[in-house]
């Protein structure tokens, strides 16, 4: 579980706030979905989620802890990471994935970590590019490298940053399949951002509502609402029922 509690952060120790009095709860299996629009504070969110920032107040404790009292090295095994921008150095498929086990070993990876390692490319569908340099793959394919790493790390918590940008329509759908796997078949705790809301709609179970660092809303479906929208990105909002679902169509001021 992780839970914020009137998290407010700034940069620097007279900067402005980028963040202001947010709370919200995910827990165990669920799928949190931060929304709002460019400079809203969505990445510093994801940051001190991470343990990466300190706050000017409040906090965020990971199953009960605060989570800057928990050693890096422990973090990493709790929290995973998928960047927005993904840093990869020319390695195989299976040592890049392999790093994921870095909070795990010592010196040199040991025949569980690679057992591991093997195990998750085989679950993304990449155990056929295991050896191929991952500076050679697709966008797609270096996003499921990505997550394929996090997953390595073994962590209860993952957390993503605009996983599907820059992405096509069909490695999109790939990436989106394999976040809600994650939780419903997994049992992990998903963190993300997206700026596409029909793909967030039907992915999360909570929302955050975020504009210029102020909590619109959080809370269940319920929460995804026309108010809600219009209040974080100025624009209207239409549902429509479809036989796959609801879908949202936006547009106007």
């Amino acid at each position: 579980m992780i839970s914020v509690s009137s998290l407010s952060v700034a940069y620097g120790k007279k900067g402005k706030l980028v963040l202001k009095d947010v709370d919200f709860a995910l827990e165990k299996g669920q799928i949190g979905v931060v929304l709002g629009p460019n400079g809203a504070g969505k990445s510093t969110l994801l940051k001190c989620c991470l343990g990466l920032l300190k706050s000017q107040s409040g906090g965020i404790m990971l199953d009960g802890k605060p989570i800057l009292d928990i050693s890096p090295r422990m973090r990493a095994k709790a929290v995973a990471y998928v960047p927005q921008i993904l840093s990869f150095a020319p390695a195989t498929v299976f040592d890049a994935t392999l790093l994921g086990r870095m909070p795990h070993f010592g010196i040199a990876p040991g025949k569980e970590d690679e057992r591991i390692v093997l195990e998750v490319l085989e679950r993304l569908g990449l155990l056929p590019l295991k050896e191929r340099n991952v500076m050679d793959l697709s966008g797609g394919e270096r996003q499921k490298v990505a997550i394929a790493r996090a997953l390595a790390q073994g962590a209860d918590i993952i957390v993503f940053d605009e996983p599907t940008s820059n992405l096509d329509i069909a490695a999109e759908a790939q990436i989106a399949e394999l976040v809600s796997s994650l939780s419903k078949d997994h049992g992990k705790t998903v963190l993300l951002s997206v700026h596409d809301l029909n793909l967030a709609y039907h992915l999360g179970d909570r929302f955050l509502f975020l504009k210029d660092g102020n909590l619109i809303a959080a809370g269940d479906k319920s929460v995804f609402n026309r108010d809600n929208v219009y209040a974080t990105f100025g624009v209207i909002m239409n549902k429509i029922e479809t036989p796959l679902g609801d879908y949202m169509v936006f547009g106007g001021k």
